[in-house]
């Protein structure tokens, strides 16, 4: 079973690998030392602030986390399940948002969120398991598997602010086609989920957790 807290493991070792095969990696990685991806070790947790920043920027996620945060006190399943529609709707969530969190706690409540159970699946079973909650689509399995799992090499591709600042670091701001990102991204093999990590850092240096 390995550890989805703190800094992962594999960090230095991705980094020195993406700095020697990417001179723009090189660049990012030195303008933000002494900093990685953390992980909480929380699956509730994870997941719920995934389906809070869905299709919304970072800041507003930030905003309404904020709030339902404050509301809950504690975030947990029992919280989110025990608050009505009117009260989490305050907190900035879209009443669809409401809905998935309500799914995704009582998920939690009937055990299927067990991490015992996602640490020997690929990444591709996690997936496929995770998207059957309602809500939960693709790029939110993925931010699991980058947030909880501290999966190394993970490429969200509908992730907007990866696509943003690959198109402003490798190409002159224009917005590449799916295939080419994933060319690009083959030099970042295995590690594309901290090349990921600090291109997020381009565009707000203030690291993204879910």
């Amino acid at each position: 079973m390995s550890a989805t807290y703190g800094k992962p493991a594999y960090w230095d070792q991705a980094t020195a690998g993406l700095a020697a095969a990417d001179p723009v990696m090189a660049g990012l990685i030195a303008r933000y030392p002494g900093v990685s991806l953390e992980g909480r070790g929380e699956v509730f947790h994870t997941l719920a602030r995934a389906i809070v920043g869905q299709q919304i920027s970072v800041k507003a996620a930030d905003s309404v986390w904020a709030r339902f945060a404050a509301h809950l006190q504690k975030i947990e399943a029992a919280r989110v399940l025990e608050s009505s529609v009117e009260e989490l709707r305050t907190c900035g969530l879209s009443a669809r948002k409401v809905e998935y969190l309500y799914d995704l706690a009582r998920h939690q409540q009937a055990g299927f969120l067990d991490a015992a159970l996602w640490y020997d699946l690929d990444d591709e079973a996690v997936v496929g398991k995770l998207v059957d909650i309602r809500g939960i689509g693709r790029w939110t399995a993925e931010m699991f598997l980058i947030f909880y799992l501290l999966r190394p090499n993970v490429l969200p591709l509908d992730d907007i602010g990866l696509l943003k600042a690959i198109a402003l670091l490798y190409h002159g701001g224009e917005r590449l086609p799916r295939g080419d990102i994933g060319d690009l991204a083959q030099k970042w093999q295995p590690w594309r989920t901290v090349a990921t990590w600090y291109l997020w850092r381009s565009l707000d240096p203030v690291p993204v957790e879910y």
